[in-house]
C-alpha cells in the first residue's frame, strides 16, 4: 500500500472558508425571500397579530431546516468552516428559532383570542382541541424550550455531555412534530402547488442531509474500513497513543489537523464517543491518536486490547493546510494541543516555525518525535517552558522568536486560556485575521 500524499493548495487560492460561509448566507437569504413571497401570495388575515404570527411561524420553519443542515456534519461544510464554528452558528440559530417559535405561538394565540373575545389561555385550549396539528405544535414548542434551557451556558456547564446530548436529541422529535403541524395547519404550505413542492423539498433536503451526514456516511465508512486497535503506546504517565489500522485507509479522506469521534467497542465503553485529533499525518496504512488521561474515558485507553474494534465518525475539522494563505507557517501548541500540530508539521513542506508551550520539560509530549521531524524538515522548534505568568508568548517575546510572524499563516491549538492569549498577541502584532487558524472541540447535537 502506498503512502498518501496530500497536495497542498496554493496560498493564493480563494479561501474555502469564505466561499462556504458566503454560500450558507446566500442560501439562507434566498430561502427567506422565497418564504416571504409565498406568504404574500397566500393573502393576509384581517387580524394583524395573526399575520405576524403566521410569518414568524414560517421563518421558524425555515430556521429549523437550516439548523438541521448545520448539525448534519456534511464533509464539504465541515472541512471548510470547521465544526466549532458550525456549532457556534447552530447555537445562535437555535436561540433565533426559540424566539421565532415563541413569537408565532404568542401572536397566533392572542390574535385569535382578540377575534373571538376569549382569553388567551382559553383560546389556546380551543385551538388545541379543534385545529388539527396545534397540539403537536405545542408539544414541539415545549421540547424546544427544554432544549434551549439546557443549552444555556450556566446549565451546559453543569451537565455531563452524555446527558446534554440525550436531551438534545429531542430536537429531532420537535422537528417532526413541527413539520406535521405545518402540513396540517399551514395555509402557506397549501396555498399553491409551487409552495407545497417548495416546503416538501426544503424539509426533504434538510432531513436527508442529517441522515446522510450522521448515519449513512459514518456507517458506510466504518463498514468499508473495518478499523481496529493495532497498538497502545504510553507516551508518559498520563498520555497514551493508540494506533488504528483497517482496510483501504488510503481511501479515507482524512487530513493532518483533523479529528474523529472515536468509539472503542468494548463492553463498558462502546456507547461513549470522544473527540481526539490525529497526532500523525494519515499515511494510508494507519491512524494515530494521542490523548491525555483526564477522566475515566481517556484513562481506559491505556487498557485497550490489540484487535479491539473501533467505530470512528469523521474526519472532522477545518484545522488543515487547506486554509493556508501564505507560503510559510508558524505552529503554536500548548500542552496536549500538540497532537494536531505535530500532524500538521509532518504535512507541511515549506519553512515552518513550531513553538511548543508547556509548564515543564516533562510536559512536552512527543517532544523527541518533534525534534527529529523538525530536523528532517529543516523547521525551527522552540520549547517554551515555565508558569502561565508572566506570559512567555506576549507580543514582545513572540516577535523575538518569530520576527516575520505577520507574514506567516499561524495555526494555534492548546488550552482555551492559552489559545485566547495567543490570539490576542497575534492581533497586537498585526497578523491579518485570514492568516490565523484555530479550532476548538465543540459538538452540536
Amino acid at each position: 500500500m502506498t503512502t498518501v500524499e496530500r497536495v497542498q493548495p496554493p496560498p493564493t487560492a480563494v479561501r474555502p472558508k469564505v466561499v462556504a460561509r458566503a454560500g450558507l448566507y446566500a442560501l439562507l437569504v434566498a430561502n427567506a425571500g422565497v418564504v416571504t413571497v409565498f406568504f404574500v401570495q397566500a393573502g393576509f388575515a384581517s387580524n394583524a397579530l395573526i399575520v405576524l404570527g403566521r410569518l414568524a411561524g414560517l421563518y421558524a420553519a425555515l430556521l429549523m431546516a437550516f439548523q438541521l443542515l448545520l448539525v448534519a456534519r456534511l464533509p464539504w461544510l465541515d472541512h471548510r468552516i470547521g465544526m466549532d464554528r458550525l456549532t457556534s452558528w447552530h447555537r445562535w440559530v437555535g436561540f433565533g428559532l426559540l424566539w421565532t417559535l415563541l413569537s408565532h405561538a404568542v401572536f397566533i394565540t392572542f390574535g385569535y383570542a382578540q377575534s373571538s373575545s376569549m382569553g388567551p389561555v382559553d383560546e389556546l385550549v380551543e385551538l388545541a382541541e379543534t385545529v388539527e396539528g396545534v397540539l403537536r405544535a405545542i408539544v414541539a414548542l415545549l421540547l424546544i424550550l427544554v432544549v434551549g434551557a439546557v443549552s444555556a451556558r450556566w446549565a451546559r456547564r453543569r451537565l455531563a455531555y452524555e446527558t446534554w446530548h440525550f436531551i438534545h436529541l429531542y430536537t429531532y422529535v420537535a422537528v417532526v412534530l413541527a413539520f406535521t403541524h405545518q402540513v396540517a395547519a399551514g395555509t402557506t404550505f397549501t396555498t399553491s402547488p409551487a409552495a407545497t413542492a417548495y416546503w416538501w423539498t426544503l424539509w426533504g433536503v434538510a432531513l436527508g442531509a442529517v441522515c446522510l451526514g450522521r448515519l449513512v456516511l459514518p456507517l458506510w465508512r466504518n463498514l468499508r474500513h473495518q478499523l481496529r486497535v493495532s497498538a497502545v503506546v504510553p507516551e508518559s504517565d498520563n498520555v497514551v497513543s493508540v494506533y488504528i489500522t483497517g482496510r483501504d485507509l488510503d481511501r479515507l479522506p482524512a487530513r493532518a489537523g483533523q479529528f474523529f469521534l472515536w468509539r472503542f467497542l468494548t463492553k463498558d465503553r462502546w456507547w461513549q464517543a470522544n473527540p481526539f485529533s490525529l497526532s500523525a499525518a494519515p499515511d494510508g496504512r494507519r491512524l494515530r491518536l494521542t490523548a491525555k488521561t483526564a477522566g475515566d474515558g481517556t484513562a481506559a485507553l491505556r487498557h485497550l486490547k490489540v484487535g479491539t474494534r473501533v467505530f470512528a465518525e469523521g474526519p472532522y475539522g477545518a484545522f488543515t493546510t487547506l486554509h493556508r494563505t501564505r507560503s510559510e507557517t508558524l505552529l503554536i501548541a500548548g500542552g496536549v494541543g500538540i497532537t494536531p500540530i505535530r500532524a500538521l508539521l509532518e504535512d507541511l513542506h515549506d519553512h515552518v516555525v513550531l513553538i511548543y508551550r508547556v509548564a515543564t520539560d516533562q510536559d512536552a509530549v512527543l517532544y523527541d518525535e518533534l525534534r527529529e521531524l523538525a530536523h528532517a524538515k529543516g523547521a525551527e522548534l522552540h520549547l517554551v517552558t515555565g508558569p502561565a505568568t508572566p506570559d512567555k508568548l506576549a507580543p514582545r517575546e513572540l516577535a523575538r522568536l518569530v520576527p516575520d510572524v505577520a507574514e506567516r499563516d499561524v495555526f494555534v491549538c492548546g488550552p482555551p486560556a492559552m489559545t485566547s492569549a495567543v490570539l490576542r498577541t497575534l492581533r497586537d502584532l498585526g497578523v491579518p485575521k485570514p492568516q490565523i487558524h484555530f479550532e476548538r472541540f465543540s459538538l452540536a447535537g
